[in-house]
């Protein structure tokens, strides 16, 4: 199953001290893979896009996700985009946005799976404080679509 995940609205293209202290510390959001965060993106840019394939099967009658970029047990697995600063090529993770396979609408899982077309969700990456947004990212703040 391919996945994409659009970002807008980063908290590095604000004004104000704290998109100032993103971009003094070279902070970046990337997709984590295993353990490893990949594909990362300076908290500045005008948007941020990952797109990756995820294995996907029924067990018994239900839809199960897997692979590197999936986390959690099953039925509770979910997405990580991880912000952290970069020093000397080194990314330092200090918060973590959680998107849950269970919050994506089961037709639009089902759709997916089946080939149908790529499972994308949109969503704004600052939280109402205007820094990086974190925790578990609820619909209406993620939508889900199959393009």
């Amino acid at each position: 199953m391919r996945i994409r995940i659009e970002g807008r609205d980063l908290p590095g293209r604000r004004a104000g001290v704290e998109a100032d202290s993103l971009r003094l510390h070279n902070v970046h959001v990337g997709v984590q893979r295993a353990a490893e965060v990949v594909d990362r993106v300076p908290a500045s840019a005008a948007e941020a896009t990952w797109q990756f394939d995820i294995t996907s099967r029924e067990v018994d009658g239900l839809l199960d996700v897997g692979g590197p970029w999936v986390h959690g047990r099953p039925g509770a697995r979910f997405l990580y985009l991880s912000w952290g600063a970069v020093t000397d090529n080194r990314f330092e993770m200090f918060r973590r946005a959680k998107l849950l396979f269970g919050d994506v609408p089961t037709d639009l899982l089902r759709v997916a799976h089946e080939g149908a077309g790529v499972l994308v969700g949109r969503l704004g990456l600052t939280d109402a404080k205007g820094g990086p947004l974190c925790a578990r990212v609820r619909p209406p703040d993620i939508e889900w679509t199959v393009r």
